[in-house]
């Protein structure tokens, strides 16, 4: 599935809100250890986007270091993570596909960091898997 050309998204409790006027340039599911904690969840899936292509309609997501390259973005009020930015690559900005108002209107296209992704979790998909990241 293709997202939409524009698209809307946010956090838990409506205080971040997004635009976003262009398909993702690519989206994973990502099985770290920072993904599992950070999102509460066995995994994140994330879309990727220039950065100028995301227009923040309300307040921007406040930012935790979880790396020295990595800053994970998040709602102060909520506490939904909403974007993750590698510093070492400034342009791009990621998004939580589960953030969108629509989120099935984005899939996937891969797995990372698999040597990470819990035990008792199956993959069934026929996605491309990664051990470590994609690159």
């Amino acid at each position: 599935m293709t997202l939409k050309l524009t698209n809307q998204g946010g956090c838990l409790c409506g205080a971040i809100r997004y635009q976003v006027d262009a398909t993702p340039f690519d989206a994973d599911y990502c099985h770290c250890h920072q993904c599992q904690k950070s999102t509460g969840s066995v995994v994140g899936a994330w879309m990727d986007f220039k950065g100028e292509q995301v227009k923040w309609l309300t307040q921007q997501p406040k930012e935790y270091a979880s790396s020295e390259h990595v800053r994970r973005g998040f709602c102060q009020e909520c506490g939904s993570q909403i974007s993750f930015r590698d510093l070492r690559y400034p342009e791009y900005l990621t998004l939580s596909i589960s953030s969108l108002d629509e989120p099935n209107t984005i899939s996937p296209n891969y797995h990372i960091y698999t040597d990470s992704k819990l035990s008792w979790l199956t993959i069934s998909d026929e996605l491309p898997k990664y051990s470590k990241n994609r690159s």
